[in-house]
């Protein structure tokens, strides 16, 4: 494993495409001025407060149908981190972070396809960590300083969630896909709870979620 930390970088994740970037190897920013979220979203952090990294992973065993596998594993392991510094966390589907109603973490995945296998994945993390004023425009941000009242070492923080992600990516290895559905499950944010939905189209509905497909649905 190595670990590159840049000081200002536009994204993480579009750096760690570089092939010199092998399964294992980390990209920490201290500033990323152009950081991405899911669906094409803007993720915007206080440069030096929060911890935001991307790392290479090389899942080969993986078919692409079940590299919503992948999402769960590194979900959990964010939230298996928090929970070791005291911080109950849930994970908003697919793979958003929350405290409470409140959201701390964000995490976007791009894995590249060697016919019907993953052969690279890219996961992108951005952590509120000692941030405690946010942009007004955001709705709902929160972060580990937040909820503890406790200050954190940056580098602390990254060691232990990249831990937690490869022990859970090892779960992964092992073929323990069950393990972590059922984890992935215990920990979903407004599961089997009536709440109101949005649809692409900004229309709503109310339902509840059941169930998770092994693809993701």
């Amino acid at each position: 494993m190595a670990v590159t930390i840049l000081e200002s970088t536009q994204s993480t994740n579009l750096d760690a495409h570089d092939r010199r970037y092998v399964h294992g190897d980390a990209i920490i920013a201290l500033e990323q001025t152009a950081g991405r979220g899911q669906r094409g979203n803007k993720w915007v952090c206080r440069a030096g407060e929060n911890l935001t990294f991307s790392m290479v992973l090389e899942p080969t065993f993986l078919h692409a149908a079940k590299q919503f596998l992948l999402s769960e594993s590194v979900a959990l392991g964010v939230a298996d981190a928090l929970a070791g510094f005291g911080i109950e966390a849930r994970i908003k589907w697919p793979n958003d972070i929350y405290v409470g109603d409140m959201k701390i973490c964000g995490i976007l995945i791009e894995n590249d396809l060697r016919g019907a296998e993953l052969s690279r994945s890219i996961v992108g993390v951005g952590l509120n960590v000692n941030q405690n004023e946010f942009d007004p425009s955001l709705p709902n941000p929160t972060s580990m300083c937040l909820e503890t009242e406790q200050h954190y070492d940056i580098m602390a923080v990254f060691g232990a969630v990249y831990d937690a992600v490869m022990a859970r990516y090892n779960l992964l290895v092992a073929g323990e896909y069950s393990v972590l559905s059922d984890d992935y499950l215990g920990l979903l944010y407004g599961l089997d709870e009536l709440r109101t939905f949005a649809r692409p189209d900004g229309s709503r509905f109310a339902g509840i979620i059941r169930d998770v497909r092994p693809s993701g649905e």
